[in-house]
């Protein structure tokens, strides 16, 4: 999916889920779109739903999807998370061991890599640092920024399949304008062969993206507009259809508001009728 991406000029975006609502509408919007799609769960939500059930949504989904559809563990920081979703039939996991020196982050990642390629298994790694709502720390100045050197190594000695790069971008919503450096971007992209990955999409701008696009990035994640419409959606169904409400009436019209944020996003990486 990656790499056919890749030479064809746009990007897979890589969607989160936090349950089976916005999930449906996930899947539903790619499939109406025609577009290759990764549908992913935090860490969190898969110890809130289970391994078990997370994987067999996932599952019944890609074996149902006419389009073309991978499930994703997005963000795991131990390796005990990425084997019990490989077990459980995620394709593809991230480790984000970002946070450790170069040769700790190296080691996890490798450890992974080895468990997760015998079974067929896709894996994301992470160098430099995603900015906000304290997943990963604050930064000062720089320092945030993925060093050319490290990703060529952590490429080489991991094995890893695609890397999340640091060059500006946050989980959340930003405050001001998203600053990415397209710079450090192409010569990561330039000295390295494995698919890209930009993590915090939501908030940048379309010409932002599409620039991102063309200096080397392939995957791009989803996250926050995801639940945020989905919450807001929400609280806007109850207040107008009041009290002692079945669940699936207001659950379909919130569904269908993801599902018009979904569509925009596929537009904006250029994924649409490209499954």
């Amino acid at each position: 999916m990656l790499l056919k991406a890749d030479a064809s000029g746009y990007a897979v975006p890589a969607f989160n889920y936090s349950d089976i609502w916005d999930f449906i509408a996930i899947f539903e919007a790619a499939e109406e779109m025609r577009a290759p799609i990764m549908i992913a769960s935090v860490p969190p939500v898969v110890n809130a739903i289970s391994p078990e059930i997370c994987g067999a949504w996932g599952i019944a989904a890609m074996k149902k999807s006419t389009a073309l559809l991978c499930h994703h563990l997005d963000h795991s920081f131990n390796v005990q998370t990425c084997v019990e979703a490989i077990d459980n039939g995620y394709p593809s996991v991230m480790i984000d061991a970002s946070k450790f020196p170069l040769d700790e982050n190296i080691a996890i990642v490798r450890e992974v890599v080895d468990y997760a390629h015998a079974r067929n298994v896709h894996v994301e790694g992470e160098i430099g640092l995603i900015k906000g709502r304290g997943l990963e720390g604050d930064f000062i100045g720089n320092k945030f920024l993925a060093e050319v050197e490290d990703a060529v190594e952590l490429a080489k000695q991991s094995g890893l399949d695609s890397m999340a790069v640091g060059v500006g971008t946050a989980h959340g919503f930003y405050e001001g304008v998203p600053e990415i450096n397209f710079a450090r971007l192409k010569e990561i992209n330039d000295a390295t062969d494995v698919p890209l990955v930009l993590h915090g999409g939501t908030g940048i701008p379309q010409a932002d993206i599409e620039k991102a696009i063309k200096n080397g990035i392939n995957k791009i994640n989803i996250g926050t507009i995801i639940h945020t419409t989905y919450m807001n959606a929400m609280r806007a169904e109850l207040n107008e259809q009041g009290d002692n409400q079945y669940t699936i009436k207001i659950a379909l019209p919130v569904k269908d508001k993801i599902k018009e944020v979904v569509k925009n996003w596929i537009k904006v990486c250029g994924a649409d009728n490209k499954a």
